[in-house]
């Protein structure tokens, strides 16, 4: 097998000069083109269904080889509509890629910039309704389109401002808003009042109360950032990838959020680091919540 791999290297690198760099190019680019999809369905349901079609497709591989013909000839019928069967599985996921495609800025200092701005005003909304003991959940879309998830609620599209933030979970009888989560999208005050799948995991603890347990449901399903406000301890929480980062101060947010978006959340919660502490701030996903409250909604 060695010395086969061997004689099919020679031969693809004994050609023209040429037609080797136009080879490479050509694998280069499918090699760029598969990382991009990759990251496109990183952190959704997309990425378990894509390995079990590549799980169905190696039982496939061995069927065919071993001669277990009726596996083979059911397995051959269904992967004979394999594109479709893709397109129907990854629609969403599909048309996000090509949205994506479309509304990526040029410049990459311009989206930070639009970043920054934006984590900003959600810092000051945060703190200001942390200090005055008003519950919130702010949602930031990511890679992930957050539309199949959740339950929609208000149609904003707006310019994501701290006194806007701040005038959205104000309690009142008057604005049903209040009661569920923010959602940014693309540097955009898309929707408010939208209500947030509940995690199903049995190993946090019962004390949570549902705004949290929304939020870490949403970020166990996607990639998104979710920073809930406690109304009963007036304290900051971040939940991401199924974990919580408590009790953190505005400046810490801040930091932790910048870090996220700049593709560093591996870094973070890294062996041996430790995330930027607010006044008792640590990464579990078992952690101690502040006690349910019947006001504490998602």
């Amino acid at each position: 097998m060695t010395s086969d791999l061997m004689e099919r290297l020679s031969g693809f690198f004994g050609r023209q000069v040429a037609l080797i760099l136009w080879d490479l190019s050509d694998i280069v680019l499918v090699a760029v083109v598969l990382y991009y999809v990759l990251l496109l369905i990183r952190g959704t349901r997309a990425m378990q269904m894509g390995i079990g079609l590549v799980l169905v497709f190696a039982i496939y591989q061995v069927a065919k080889r071993v001669g277990l013909v009726t596996l083979y000839t059911m397995l051959d019928t269904l992967l004979t509509s394999l594109v479709l069967i893709i397109v129907v599985i990854f629609q969403h996921d599909i048309r996000r890629a090509l949205m994506r495609f479309g509304q990526r800025p040029l410049f990459t200092s311009a989206r930070a910039a639009m970043e920054g701005q934006v984590i900003d005003a959600v810092v000051k909304a945060a703190t200001a309704l942390a200090n005055k003991r008003i519950g919130g959940l702010i949602v930031f879309e990511r890679e992930a389109m957050l539309d199949e998830f959740i339950e929609p609620g208000t149609m904003l599209e707006a310019a994501v401002s701290r006194e806007l933030l701040y005038s959205i979970f104000i309690p009142s009888f008057e604005n049903p808003m209040h009661d569920g989560a923010v959602i940014i999208r693309d540097g955009r005050l898309w929707q408010a009042g939208a209500f947030l799948p509940l995690t199903a995991s049995t190993k946090l603890d019962r004390t949570l109360g549902t705004r949290h347990r929304a939020a870490i449901g949403l970020s166990e399903e996607t990639d998104a950032v979710v920073v809930v406000i406690s109304e009963e301890r007036g304290a900051i929480s971040l939940c991401f990838n199924g974990n919580i980062v408590r009790n953190l101060d505005g400046p810490s947010l801040r930091k932790v959020l910048a870090s996220l978006f700049r593709k560093r959340a591996k870094k973070l919660l890294s062996k041996g680091d430790e995330p930027p502490r607010g006044r008792e701030s640590r990464v579990t996903r078992t952690t101690q919540a502040d006690r349910p409250s019947a006001e504490d909604g998602p």
